[in-house]
């Protein structure tokens, strides 16, 4: 069930502790006092208090705001512990662990400078994928004194047999972004590491490093092992600071479309920002639309300012070389998604731009800290809404960064596949008892409360593949020994884990390459293939046909042809571009953020400071339908085109109105209702059908019991809850992405995928894979947590306006509607024409 966000002011909690004389931090030692005062600095209270803590042997969770020193306080206890170490005892006594890669090699970076200008005998070095195999395998017996590093190459390390030699005088572990990392199967898999590191090295401290967090008491609980008590968290310091963000919301001209999410008629206005300023970061939701802002800009570009473009699906290489520019200063604006949300220190960014909503204040939070990297000063961000919905949106994200207010996440259990993949690596290591084991499990904070049972089941699919597949010795991974130790079964598993470890699941990509398939008369030919610009995901692939043009890294590409994974385009000039998208790239909308909407939407006197044409819009449905209240489901029937509608306004994000719909229009169509379509939105649901729904008892439409039998059939067949399963199916090690010398397309994945799901369906529907993949949909891809308090919230409190024609609320919700029926066109045209006929029928 999905808890409510817990509304905590920074005001409230910026204090480090209780300043009794006792509890002073001790003084630094003398070097670096030294240094503090050659740089003109004085160590922050935070800096200090962490220190003081650390070295009593505590563990600490450290929250400040960006450019307040979070990743020195994070080493200096370690540095001031190395600076006084014999060198001949020396063994790993720090881990760093970052969500990004880039991030491990940046802090590596700057913190060789003040161990240099202190002369300490410390040595730092990185391991990430990207790190040559041959430094791998040395620093397993000859490591440094801080390995900066992954989640996913600490879970390789703590998977092989050294693991015990490697740890064994294991100090400290820091890790930074925590916030980022615990609400995710990266974290569920962190967590279980730290705990084998607790059972390794009992004497281990940890220090998390956060931006400001609505709920501490996750994050602290997650630095120590469980006693099966509430007491175990770690001590907590907060980072003061005395400056608040700048954040305004632009609207250039008071222009703001009815509906769209490309956010085009801001374009000018945000290239004057870049202009007026150092260094912009512009941050989007969707990869798709970063590829449209950067091609948008360039456009308009007659400065020939440095623009540049980072995003996930891009060459390593080019993303790089863009962190490269930033590092140096050498780019005026870098279009960008979440890629750049956290750590990198880009000094000279003094302007953070939000396309599009923020979708959670916490994010906001995030991205604008990017600007401005210090912490005396303010950062300054901008919103730009794609649509008028957006606008209350973004006056909700900046009405709470103005109020110091953080929304919240829910309660988060461990997933199951991650489980059956950590038993999987620690049978690699060195063979388990498995009471040992879950003991061990069972102090990682996501794992405190799981039953034995349910660890039973993951034991036994790891090694049988569970009751329905034990009859295949390919799913066996792990065989128990007389003496009732686990061990893997033989060298060829544990290399199977090496190549399929981690949680990150890409969706099946084609590289994409400079080249061509034909030779130069014209016949088919030798794939010639060039530079590689990054990825595309198959699906959006099997709508292109060669000759079709589309817009990726910045530039206008036609499709060549396609040969084994690779994608062969070459540079066109064409103006009918599509655009890329990727699957399960957009965020959800926070509850915190959906709550503050509905409570605008109900209050005219909290419209004040809005521009003109949404005050405008929102006067008009009070007057030609309704204003909901912040716990009323306002919604309306209409007639439209010889179709029927139904809008209603939930205002929870486009996730929950996906299921919301998928469920009432399988209702619509058992009562006899003829539904042809529904479209979703972050902020209402469209559903239209052959019959008039006036009759219909919308009570019993919108019934908590929707998410019983209705729900359960649905995902029996649903092919959503086919895809969640391979996913979790990878991740747990049933079915293997990469084999030695080989690769799986995505083809073979999804086949092997739908047979086995088919078969457990059958055979063993309570197979703990079948529950891993409902949880996942449940949470994420269904969001029925968020969907069932909706529907709690709104029982009794309908209210439905039979109209006429359709509302002012509704006209955008409609062009959105018409947008999906537009086949594979995204034709302004269109929709222009139909905003001027939705418009005029309203006006009526």
């Amino acid at each position: 069930m999905l808890q409510s966000p817990r509304l905590v002011s920074a005001h409230h909690i910026e204090r480090v502790f209780d300043q009794d004389p006792s509890q002073l931090p001790a003084p630094l030692p003398e070097r670096f006092t030294r240094w503090f005062e050659a740089k003109g600095w004085e160590p922050r209270e935070h800096q200090l208090a962490v220190l003081d803590r650390s070295l009593a042997g505590e563990s600490v969770l450290l929250i400040a705001p960006t450019g307040g020193g979070k990743t020195l306080a994070g080493f200096l206890p370690s540095l001031v512990e190395l600076s006084a170490a014999p060198k001949n005892e020396r063994s790993l006594h720090t881990l760093y662990i970052s969500p990004l890669k880039a991030l491990a090699v940046d802090i590596e970076r700057n913190l060789s400078a003040p161990i240099a200008e202190m002369d300490l005998p410390v040595v730092v070095e990185s391991r990430t994928g990207d790190t040559k195999s041959s430094v791998r395998q040395r620093q397993r017996t000859a490591p440094p004194d801080i390995l900066l590093t992954t989640p996913e190459q600490l879970s390789l390390l703590l998977a092989h047999p050294s693991a015990s030699d490697l740890f064994a005088g294991l100090r400290c572990v820091v890790l930074d972004e925590l916030h980022a990392l615990r609400k995710s199967k990266r974290g569920d898999l962190l967590s279980l590491d730290l705990a084998r590191l607790w059972t390794l090295a009992p004497a281990l401290r940890t220090v998390g490093l956060s931006a400001t967090v609505d709920d501490p008491e996750p994050l602290q609980r997650y630095l120590v092992a469980q006693d099966g008590t509430d007491e175990a968290l770690a001590k907590l310091v907060i980072g003061k600071s005395n400056v608040k963000p700048a954040v305004r919301v632009l609207t250039p001209d008071d222009n703001i479309p009815w509906s769209g999410h490309s956010a085009r008629h801001s374009f000018e206005a945000i290239y004057e920002l870049i202009r007026q300023h150092t260094t912009t970061l512009i941050f989007t939701n969707t990869r798709s639309q970063a590829e449209v802002c950067f091609q948008e800009l360039w456009r308009m570009n007659e400065d020939a300012l440095p623009i540049g473009l980072h995003h996930g699906s891009l060459e390593r290489e080019q993303r790089e070389r863009v962190e490269a520019a930033m590092s140096t200063g050498d780019l005026k604006a870098v279009v960008c998604t979440a890629t750049l949300d956290m750590g990198i220190d880009w000094g000279a960014v003094d302007l953070c731009i939000c396309l599009g909503a923020p979708k959670g204040a916490a994010r906001l939070v995030q991205r604008i800290g990017r600007s401005n990297h210090r912490m005396d000063e303010p950062s300054e961000a901008v919103l730009v809404p794609a649509n008028r919905f957006e606008v209350l949106e973004c006056v909700a994200a900046k009405r709470a960064v103005d109020a110091g207010l953080m929304d919240g996440e829910p309660y988060k259990e461990g997933a199951l596949d991650v489980l059956c993949q950590h038993i999987w690596g620690m049978a690699c290591a060195e063979p388990f008892f498995p009471d040992r084991l879950y003991e061990e499990i069972i102090s990682a904070a996501p794992y405190r409360e799981l039953p034995r049972e349910t660890f039973d089941e993951a034991l036994d699919f790891v090694a049988t593949g569970g009751y329905a597949m034990r009859a295949y010795d390919r799913f066996k991974r792990i065989v128990r020994q007389p003496d009732g130790k686990m061990r893997i079964k033989d060298a060829r598993t544990a290399q199977l884990y090496r190549l399929n470890a981690g949680t990150i699941v890409d969706m099946p990509s084609y590289n994409v390459r400079l080249g061509r398939m034909t030779r130069s008369d014209g016949r088919p030919g030798v794939p010639r293939g060039g530079r590689k610009l990054g990825t595309i995901e198959e699906w959006f692939l099997s709508h292109l046909t060669p000759g079709d043009t589309f817009l990726f890294a910045g530039e206008v590409l036609r499709l060549e042809g396609t040969k084994d994974m690779d994608v062969f385009v070459s540079r066109s000039s064409s103006d009918d571009v599509k655009i890329p998208s990727w699957q399960g790239s957009k965020f959800p909308l926070s509850s915190f953020l959906a709550s503050s909407v509905r409570e605008m939407v109900a209050d005219p006197k909290t419209w004040r400071g809005m521009p003109g044409p949404v005050q405008e819009w929102l006067g008009w449905q009070e007057k030609k339908s309704y204003l909901p209240k912040p716990d009323e489901l306002l919604i309306e029937t209409f007639a439209r085109g010889g179709k029927f509608y139904l809008v209603c306004y939930p205002f929870d994000g486009r996730i929950a109105h996906q299921s919301l719909g998928t469920l009432i229009t399988r209702r619509l169509e058992r009562w006899g209702m003829q539904p042809l379509g529904f479209c979703p939105t972050e902020y209402a649901l469209s559903v239209w059908m052959r019959k008039d729904p006036r009759g219909l008892d919308m009570d019993q439409l919108f019934e908590e019991d929707l998410l019983g039998e209705d729900l359960d059939l649905w995902l029996a067949d649903a092919q959503l809850m086919k895809r969640t399963f391979r996913y979790c199916a990878m991740i747990a090690g049933m079915i293997e992405r990469n084999h030695p010398g080989q690769e799986k397309s995505g083809r073979q994945v999804s086949f092997s995928a739908g047979l086995i799901y088919d078969v457990l369906r059958e055979h063993q529907p309570d197979h703990i894979l079948m529950k891993a993949a409902w949880n996942d949909a449940a949470a994420g891809f269904l969001d029925i947590g968020r969907l069932s308090s909706l529907l709690s919230r709104v029982s009794g409190n309908l209210v439905h306006r039979r109209l006429a024609r359709v509302s002012p609320m509704a006209v955008p919700v409609m062009m959105e509607a018409g947008r999906e029926t537009i086949a594979g066109q995204a034709n302004e045209a269109i929709l222009e024409e139909l905003e001027r006929e939705l418009l005029e029928e309203m006006s009526l």
